[in-house]
């Protein structure tokens, strides 16, 4: 385990958002993990609140060998991630789909989930500074909203919706998207390391506050189905509603990764006859 000396990212203590007003309501949160109700707040607001605690006890946290570098995109980049919430975060939503935790060339780089560059800048219209994480692996750089690489599974999430529903005011009528856990992880190499790669004991002290985080989340935003992306996420978040009593449906799609066989063969189509069977599909149609 590293110890207090180690500089914050590299020993996995994370800081909190930068600016005035997230650094208030972080310092204003430290005692406790349950803000007191705003009733007059947007959701937005809300769940940007949510995320901004969530930050304050992910950064009390260490992680020990195979990690090494620790990315959280809702502190270098939350200036694009607080365009995409404050853009398309509202009220009516019902349906949230879920996502485990940023990908390198997707979230990592732009701060928005599944956020492969083109979709994040060409059909979000999401703009925004974007800047480095403290210890920033050499072969992993964060070049922000300028990032070359393609995030496959970004791109044919985001692709899937852009071409179904047009504009995203027609997705985002309804549903919205967000990831369970904010950070990545990368080991020596610059390997992207998933949470069920994390030692038992700190991946489980890490889902934990994701966990309380994601509940604080769907009763902010009110929704009443989460659709996991993919097994983990799905799974995860029934667990974590479920023990916390929060009375909300959750299902599950194939994640788009191209390391799942399956989705490679044609992800869309089976995305596409998943949500017809949710009854999600007639909320997406343009007509």
């Amino acid at each position: 385990m590293l110890d207090d000396n180690t500089p914050a990212q590299e020993s996995g203590k994370l800081a909190c958002g930068d600016g005035e007003k997230e650094v208030a309501l972080c310092e204003a949160n430290e005692q406790g993990f349950k803000p007191a109700p705003e009733v007059h707040m947007t959701p937005s607001s809300r769940f940007l609140q949510v995320e901004l605690e969530l930050n304050v006890h992910l950064r009390r946290l260490t992680f020990s060998n195979p990690v090494r570098y620790i990315y959280n995109p809702l502190e270098y980049a939350w200036d694009t991630h607080r365009c995409y919430v404050e853009k398309y975060c509202q009220t009516g939503q019902k349906i949230l789909f879920l996502g485990m935790n940023p990908g390198p060339f997707g979230m990592a780089q732009t701060g928005v989930p599944f956020g492969e560059v083109k979709s994040v800048v060409d059909w979000l219209k999401i703009t925004g500074e974007v800047g480095h994480p403290q210890n920033e692996h050499p072969k992993r750089r964060i070049t922000g909203l300028a990032c070359t690489q393609s995030e496959v599974s970004g791109a044919r999430f985001w692709g899937f919706f852009r071409k179904l529903c047009g504009e995203p005011a027609l997705f985002f009528r309804h549903c919205f998207v967000h990831n369970l856990c904010p950070l990545i992880f990368m080991s020596e190499s610059g390997k992207n390391l998933t949470p069920p790669e994390l030692l038992a004991a700190e991946r489980e002290a890490l889902l934990a506050l994701c966990d309380i985080a994601l509940c604080q989340a769907v009763q902010a935003l009110g929704v009443s189905m989460v659709i996991g992306v993919g097994k983990v996420a799905e799974q995860r978040a029934r667990r974590a509603l479920s023990a916390a009593d929060v009375n909300v449906r959750v299902e599950g799609i194939m994640h788009p990764s191209p390391r799942n066989p399956l989705a490679n063969k044609g992800w869309e189509e089976v995305a596409k006859a998943k949500l017809v069977e949710l009854g999600v599909m007639s909320l997406l149609s343009k007509t």
